[in-house]
This record gives C-alpha cells, sequence and structure tokens, in this order.
C-alpha cells in the first residue's frame, strides 16, 4: 500500500493517545481508599502480563522464530524491556502521580529531541536537517499550547524528574533497538520484551511494597483490558514496525500527534472539552509535524499534480 506507513502512522497515535483516556477512566478518584493507581508500578506489570502473553501466542503462529537465539537477539530484547517497557511504563505511572497530566505531555513528548540527540551519538545516518529541527522544535510548542501546562509544574519536583527519566529512557531504547538490529521478528522481540519488561516491574513493584487495596472496578478492568490489548500488544506491534521502515526520530513523532487523539477520546469518552487554545495547538503540531516531512509531502504533491 502506497500509504500503509502513514496509516500505521496515524493508527499508533490513536491507540496510544487513547490510552491517556482509558488510564483515566481505568484509575478511578485518587480519594478512593480503592485507588488503583496507589500501585501505579503493579498496574502497569499487570497490563503487560496481559500483551505479553497475547503477543507470544501471535509469536509462535506468525514466526519461525519463537525465541531470541543469540546474543545480538537476547540484547535487543532486554533493551526493549528494561528501557522501553519497564523503564518507560513505571518511571511515568509512578511520575504521574505527582504531576499534572499537561505537565507530563510536555516532559513526554521531549522525547523526539532527546531521540535525535541519541541518534547523533549512535546512529550518525539518522539525522535531520534544519527545517526538520524546525519542525520538530515547532511541534513541541504546539504540545505546550495544547497542554497549557502550569510552568511551577515543570521543574523543581522529583515526580516531574521522573517522567522525563521516562522519556530518555523511551527515547534510549529506540535507538540502542535501531542500532542492534538484531533480524530477530518484530512478534517475537515484542513478546519477549513485554514478559521480561512485566517482570522486572513485578520486582520494582515488590521492591516498593505496593499492594492493591481493594478489587479493582469493572470500569478498571475494561480499561486494563483496553490498555493491554489495543495500546500495548496492537500498538507496540506497529511501533516496532515502524521503528524499521522510518527510524527512531520520525517514528518518536507520534508523541507529537497522540496528544491531538487524546483530547478527541477524552471529549467522546470523558466529557472533556475542546476549546481554542486545543485546536490551535493541534494547527501547530500539524505545520511542525509538515516541516519535518516536507520532502515526503512535495513528492506526493508532484505525483498527484502529475495524475
Amino acid at each position: 500500500m502506497r500509504y500503509r506507513n502513514t496509516l500505521l502512522f496515524l493508527t499508533l497515535a490513536s491507540v496510544w493517545g487513547s490510552a491517556f483516556m482509558a488510564i483515566k477512566a481505568g484509575l478511578g478518584d485518587p480519594t478512593d481508599p480503592a485507588y488503583f493507581f496507589t500501585a501505579p508500578v503493579l498496574f502497569a506489570a499487570f497490563r503487560f502480563d496481559i500483551a505479553g502473553v497475547l503477543m507470544f501466542g501471535y509469536a509462535l503462529y506468525a514466526t519461525d522464530r519463537w525465541r531470541p537465539r543469540d546474543r545480538a537477539d537476547w540484547a535487543t530484547v532486554c533493551v526493549g524491556a528494561a528501557l522501553i517497557i519497564a523503564g518507560y511504563h513505571a518511571l511515568l505511572f509512578v511520575g504521574e502521580r505527582g504531576t499534572t497530566s499537561a505537565a507530563a505531555a510536555v516532559i513526554v513528548s521531549l522525547s523526539p529531541v532527546v531521540t535525535t540527540a541519541f541518534a547523533r551519538l549512535l546512529l550518525p545516518e539518522e539525522r535531520l536537517t534544519a527545517v526538520g529541527i524546525a519542525g520538530m522544535a515547532l511541534g513541541f510548542v504546539g504540545v505546550v499550547v495544547l497542554s497549557r501546562p502550569d510552568p511551577a509544574n515543570l521543574v523543581g519536583s522529583r515526580f516531574e524528574t521522573l517522567v522525563f527519566a521516562a522519556a530518555l529512557c523511551f527515547a534510549l531504547g529506540s535507538v540502542l533497538t535501531r542500532r542492534i538490529d538484531a533480524g530477530l521478528p518484530v512478534e517475537t522481540m515484542e513478546a519477549w520484551s513485554m514478559l521480561l519488561g512485566a517482570a522486572l516491574m513485578h520486582g520494582l513493584s515488590l521492591a516498593l511494597g505496593e499492594a492493591v487495596p481493594g478489587a479493582p472496578t469493572g470500569e478498571a478492568v475494561a480499561a486494563l483490558a483496553y490498555l493491554a490489548v489495543v495500546s500495548s500488544a496492537l500498538g507496540f506491534l506497529i511501533y516496532f514496525h515502524l521503528l524499521e521502515r522510518l527510524g527512531a526520530i520520525e517514528i518518536n513523532l507520534v508523541s507529537y500527534v497522540a496528544p491531538a487523539f487524546a483530547a478527541v477520546t477524552g471529549l467522546l469518552f470523558l466529557g472533556e472539552r475542546i476549546d481554542a487554545p486545543t485546536v490551535v495547538g493541534f494547527a501547530i503540531i500539524l505545520a511542525g509535524f509538515s516541516l519535518v516531512k516536507h520532502r515526503s509531502i512535495r513528492t506526493e504533491l508532484r505525483q498527484w499534480w502529475k495524475s
């Protein structure tokens, strides 16, 4: 398909953007004694327990390499498990306990910037042009306009530091996975990374003394199912496929587009309002993304004009 990568990118942005809505809907009221977010790492571990089992079954069906075989394979799995699955999600879930969603969104959106820095060191062939860098900066401005964070919540807090550490983990994991390039099937790599990452988070949860104070509500169970099946199993399957095709810098631009889908799903399912600054933020993000992809867009427009 001619527009396959574009469609997959937008699908990924939609399922990861809607994950914010699912997390907010499923975790409930923080004043409730049975609030599930008192065990954020355990919640993330449950999410990838389910997703990992599903992906392992799919890997058995879809590939002829259901397990890693050599050092390069295991290196890829360990990077994915430690940085992209366990490191990113554990730090993000704990960090969001003490900061606003808007502040967290802005900090996480630094991932493409950090990815570019890591790529310059580890993937010299993946570098943006000056126009691309300008587009990435413009996209970050759009996220700030969209999220409208309180500047006081962006610095000076250990919770914001944890969210930034999560963004660092994801960016470094993406670049290292791309650099190792073990040739392990995406389905197999994803399954083992999720299972190992979930095990790491269970260990961390025990070390933190986390416990679930009560039985989760039906809404929490539904949200967990959505996060595990759609946002994790399907989302990361798309992510790792696009990582091979687009590279670490371009695929991590999804963190600029996902907030738009988060706002729309918040409107549809939680009744959250979309106001004028939100629309302006969307427009700025779109303009920045267009600058990053200006060559591809120009090529498509020329082909369209000739036809």
